[in-house]
This record gives C-alpha cells, sequence and structure tokens, in this order.
C-alpha cells in the first residue's frame, strides 16, 4: 500500500469542500515525491553514492522482491527500473497521471467517492475518517507536541515543508507558523531517525527524501 502517497492526498482532502486543498502545480509535484518516497521504505529504490556506475543522486530501482501489487507505486517502480534518473526528472514524469491513479486506487477501495462537479472537476468525499483521523493526529502530534514521527509523518511533512504547503492542512497565527516551520524544518532535516526506532527501510527513506525534497524546491 502507498501509505505516504495516499495518507498525503487524503490528508489535503479533508476540508468542507472535499476538494485537494492546494493547487494543482504544487500538488501533483509532492503526489509524485510521496508516490517514489513509498518505494523508498519498501527498500525498492534509493539514491545511487559516489562510486557506483550510475551518477550519483539519481534513483535507482533495487532488485525486484515479491510485493503485493501496488496500483500506485508500481508504476514508478517501473519507470526507474526501466533506466535511472534524476528525482527531477522521476517527478516531473511521475506528477503527470499520479492524482488520478490515487483517487482511483481510494475510489476502487471504498475510502473515497468520487462527485463531479463540472468538466473535469470533482470532489472526492471521504467515506470513512478513520484513517485520515489517525494521519492527521499523527501530523500534529509530530509538529505540536514533538513526538517522534512516524516515517510516513516524517516523509508527508517533509514534503509539505519544501513546497511551502504546511497551510493546506493547518490555519494558524504567526506564533504558531513560527513553531511548525522550526518543528518541520528539523524534521526534513531528518532529524526524526534519531528520535524514532530505525532500522534499513527508514533510514533509506530519509536519505531519499533527501535527495526528492531537492527536485522540488
Amino acid at each position: 500500500m502507498a501509505q505516504i502517497a495516499e495518507d498525503l492526498f487524503l490528508l489535503l482532502l479533508d476540508n468542507a469542500s472535499a476538494q485537494p486543498n492546494l493547487d494543482r502545480p504544487r500538488r501533483e509535484r509532492v503526489l509524485a515525491a510521496a508516490v517514489l518516497l513509498d518505494l523508498a521504505y519498501g527498500c525498492r529504490i534509493r539514491p545511487a553514492v559516489a562510486g557506483e556506475p550510475v551518477e550519483a543522486g539519481r534513483l535507482i530501482a533495487l532488485a525486484a522482491t515479491p510485493v503485493v501489487p501496488d496500483p500506485v507505486a508500481d508504476p514508478a517502480f517501473e519507470l526507474l527500473r526501466r533506466r535511472p534518473l534524476r528525482p527531477t526528472t522521476a517527478v516531473k514524469r511521475l506528477s503527470r497521471h499520479v492524482e488520478d491513479g490515487i483517487s482511483g486506487h481510494l475510489e476502487q477501495t471504498g475510502q473515497i467517492r468520487r462527485v463531479q462537479l463540472g468538466h473535469r472537476q470533482f470532489a472526492w468525499p471521504l467515506t470513512n475518517r478513520e484513517r485520515v483521523g489517525h494521519a492527521r493526529s499523527a501530523l500534529l502530534a509530530a509538529l505540536f507536541d514533538r513526538r517522534p514521527p512516524t516515517p510516513a509523518t516524517a516523509a508527508i511533512v517533509s514534503l509539505l515543508h519544501a513546497v511551502d504547503g504546511l497551510g493546506a492542512l493547518l490555519s494558524l497565527n504567526d506564533r504558531g507558523w513560527r513553531w511548525v516551520h522550526a518543528r518541520a524544518g528539523e524534521i526534513a532535516s531528518g532529524s526524526w531517525v534519531d528520535e524514532y526506532p530505525t532500522a534499513l527501510p527508514e533510514v533509506n527513506l530519509a536519505v531519499t527524501t533527501s535527495a526528492v525534497r531537492q527536485a522540488l524546491g
């Protein structure tokens, strides 16, 4: 399951209009980046490092391992399996269809429903608030209570911080924003790896997040 990308999309939908609360250009880029981070957390991709035959920093697909088919993340894996790509290129290519893939899968699995508002304009009301409620609670706890963020929460905060998109989820006064930007910056820097019990998947996620964030700047 593409938890990071799906949770991020559900969080962006969690408002009165049931429409993503972030402009399309930033939304498509950040969702594409989230799909890449789902692959990183599953140890299916990583950035190349100096000394490898691939240019350092390019995202490379690792040896395919038996996994449950994932209609959201698998197309991104196949893209990178064809050849390693710079994060900027991968985000650009994936952003074209990523929202349709995520929304379609969430609709197919009964987590949202699609309501047509006009030509190519839709709302996606949530059918159950339990999942988005957990995701929002984890995000608020990480930002305001300084609890160690889960890997998915750390990834979501890091990506939204990179595109100045936390305002899509939060409404705060100046003092609140100063606090949030400082804490989000800590998480985006990778400090969460020292706060959370980590193993190889978490470390790979943090390293890949750093590479992908640069593609969103």
